[in-house]
């Protein structure tokens, strides 16, 4: 029998964020987040458990009234043998029609993308992707950024010598 401490831990790391998209904080302004369920095979799921996900250059889609992860990539899982998964496989996203109907008319908006931010797995062990409705950022605005967190670290530095 397992110790609380032990099953706790277990539950954290089954719990947490399997991949996360850091650049995409960076590129867009996200205005909105949504939670979608993913719909995945077998050997999917293990390779997730596994922390075998890259979310780097993916997106999601709408097409045919359906929500779709297109570029998120999970690695096969090597016990798999003979019955693997395609790593790049479009994979469905589970949405209700009525979050599928309020994101397309955003993103029939000029400028909208929806992005995935992370991959993890909810309480009761089931994959979920967090999405966002993201505008891209012009390079100006990143520099204006980037100028305004240094500003910022150099006040801090600063004022520490005074404290």
């Amino acid at each position: 029998m397992m110790s609380p401490m032990t099953k706790s831990k277990e539950h954290d790391q089954a719990t947490g964020a399997i991949a996360q998209n850091k650049k995409a904080r960076h590129d867009y302004e996200l205005v909105e987040k949504v939670e979608a369920g993913l719909s995945l095979l077998g050997t999917e799921v293990k390779s997730l458990r596994d922390r075998q996900c890259d979310l780097e250059g993916s997106y999601a889609r709408i097409m045919e009234g359906q929500c779709w992860l297109v570029g998120c990539k999970i690695a096969t899982y090597p016990q798999a043998g003979g019955e693997n998964h395609d790593p790049q496989r479009n994979r469905k996203l589970l949405l209700h029609k009525a979050q599928i109907k309020k994101i397309r008319t955003k993103l029939d908006q000029r400028g909208f993308t929806l992005v995935p931010l992370k991959v993890y797995f909810n309480e009761r062990g089931l994959a979920k992707v967090q999405l966002a409705l993201a505008r891209g950022k012009r390079k100006y605005d990143k520099r204006q950024k980037i100028q305004d967190r240094e500003q910022k670290r150099d006040l801090g530095r600063h004022m520490k010598k005074f404290r």
